[in-house]
């Protein structure tokens, strides 16, 4: 029988093909371009060689720890709470869940500091690093607070068993009829919010909530009621978004 340091090892390893195997497109797309169609030498391949290394490292890593840590707490957590019967706080679990994760997320934090520059360069706001850093803060808070109102909304659904599609295009018609009445400047931040909320860190815990919800809830099943509060925590930002937009705008 093979040792646990080997099973170990032999995980490990197949999560590095894995790993290479979702890069390769990747790689094989710009080195096509690079090389076959605008004929030119790839620049620095060393640093690129060494780039690609570390990309390759960090994504077996990030796999690795999404399996060992990130799930099970998130399902754990889930079951947990189910099994308490409370459902204030599986509620506040859901909202708190939404929103740290949401706060903490790096494509997030980027988006906002760069959205208060432009908002800045077109006199949104002040042109000052502090009202740039408030811009940002409520922008970043105001995203956070719709993703976990949104995650609130998903559990209750799963509790409820109501059908995902109706919510769905109810929210998306909310969207479209905020469009009309939102600022333009705004706008295109709001759509982008949407995507940037559903990254690294969000995305693992929201679904292990929801299939570990519905996996412990009696007459749920884990495939129809446990998988789409990741669409609710891409939809709600834009809608949050645009109405920040328009309170902004009305009080400036």
């Amino acid at each position: 029988m093979r040792s646990k340091t080997q099973q170990g090892l032999l995980r490990f390893l197949s999560l590095v093909v894995d790993s290479i195997r979702d890069l390769a497109p990747i790689v094989i797309v710009v080195a096509f371009f690079q090389l076959a169609v605008l004929q030119q030498p790839i620049p620095n391949i060393g640093g690129i060689l060494t780039g690609l290394l570390f990309v390759l490292a960090g994504l077996t890593l990030f796999i690795q720890g999404l399996e060992m840590g990130l799930f099970p707490i998130g399902e754990a957590m889930a079951n947990a709470l189910a099994r308490k019967g409370s459902l204030f706080w599986l509620l506040a679990f859901a909202f708190a869940l939404g929103f740290g994760t949401t706060a903490a997320e790096p494509a997030l934090i980027a988006v906002v500091a760069e959205a208060a520059k432009v908002a800045a360069a077109a006199g949104v706001v002040e042109q000052t690093a502090a009202a740039q850093a408030d811009y940002a803060f409520y922008l970043r808070g105001t995203v956070a607070f719709s993703v976990g109102a949104a995650l609130v909304l998903g559990v209750f659904r799963i509790l409820k068993g109501w059908p995902i599609q109706y919510l769905i295009i109810g929210g998306y018609l909310c969207v479209v009829a905020l469009t009309f009445f939102a600022p333009e400047n705004i706008i295109g931040i709001a759509y982008d919010s949407g995507g940037v909320t559903t990254s690294t860190i969000t995305v693992p815990l929201v679904t292990a909530l929801g299939v570990g919800l519905a996996t412990t809830i009696r007459g749920r099943n884990p495939m129809i009621d446990g998988f789409g509060l990741i669409a609710f925590a891409s939809l709600s930002p834009m809608i949050f978004v645009m109405l920040f937009g328009m309170l902004w705008s009305a009080l400036s």
